[in-house]
């Protein structure tokens, strides 16, 4: 008896600590997460605000709902609407996804599953190319697409992905094929699979969480790049949303319509939120599928 009431006593004891360390480790994370989605709490009630409000109340609560914002935002003081910008955006990004998506696979493909000469060394390139600095190539690429009569297309923005320019994404598919067994392709041989069978039958579908997961990146730098279209792209036809957003605050005319610009970037991040929170499952798992693996 004096037994049972003893180990009794040590379980609700546990169980005790076990309550408080768990809401312990719950009300941080809790006050963690409000700090961090505070910003994005606020913006979206700031697109709501007029400008005065907006320097003048911390709250994210605006006094009254005005989509005004939005409405003056996407028509901007061009003959452009957001309309264009959001649709020359998707123009070059999409076929800047697929063509990544294609060329880092085919590149992967041949260092994680084929021996050849030099192997190691041109992995070794491949690596060593994924810490320099994208700036350090910005003028001769120029210089190249300028003597090519290209400035002011798309093609300077997508042309580099034929050619699997993002060796992260190589690495990452590289790693989850090393994950793969090898016997599956051992077994597919000998059914008659050639080299491209097995790659597109056997190992893509089993590359789905890790090619979502470079969707999703090559989704969100090309969609915020600024600094590829402000070099390449002059015509203000042709920007895209981030050199839109950048001309809406126009300071010349002495009024900032702060309402409007951020109501466009809460617009601008929509596309990005609603990509990973509908991938989000393949992108986690991908993520962290992709570990090094000898």
């Amino acid at each position: 008896m004096a037994r049972t009431m003893l180990i009794s006593q040590v379980e609700r004891r546990r169980r005790r600590k076990f309550i408080i360390n768990a809401v312990f480790r719950y009300t941080i994370l809790t006050v963690v997460a409000l700090v961090m989605i505070y910003p994005i709490i606020w913006l979206v009630g700031a697109t709501f605000k007029t400008n005065n409000e907006i320097f003048t109340s911390i709250n994210f609560m605006p006094s009254r709902i005005d989509f005004t914002p939005y409405i003056n935002g996407w028509k901007t003081r061009t003959k452009f609407t957001f309309t264009t910008f959001f649709l020359n955006t998707f123009s070059f990004v999409i076929p800047k996804i697929l063509f990544c998506l294609i060329t880092s696979t085919l590149v992967a493909y041949g260092f994680a599953r084929f021996n050849f000469p030099l192997k190691k060394v041109f992995f070794s390139i491949l690596m060593a190319t994924m810490f320099l600095p994208s700036v350090v190539t910005r003028i001769p690429l120029y210089i190249l697409w300028k003597n090519l009569g290209l400035l002011n297309t798309y093609v300077p923005l997508v042309a580099p992905t034929l050619f699997a320019n993002e060796p992260f994404f190589v690495f990452m598919l590289i790693q989850f094929m090393r994950s793969i067994p090898t016997y599956l392709d051992e077994a597919a041989t000998i059914d008659g699979c050639n080299s491209f069978g097995i790659l597109t039958m056997i190992l893509l579908p089993a590359l789905k969480p890790a090619l979502i997961s470079c969707t999703i990146f090559q989704f969100v730098w090309s969609f915020n790049d600024f600094l590829g279209p402000l070099i390449y792209v002059t015509s203000l036809g042709k920007y895209p949303v981030s050199l839109a957003l950048k001309m809406s605050i126009d300071q010349s005319s002495g009024i900032v319509e702060w309402n409007q610009i951020l109501a466009m970037s809460f617009l601008a991040l929509l596309p990005a939120l609603i990509l990973f929170f509908c991938c989000q499952r393949y992108f986690v798992e991908g993520v962290t599928s992709s570990g090094v693996k000898g």
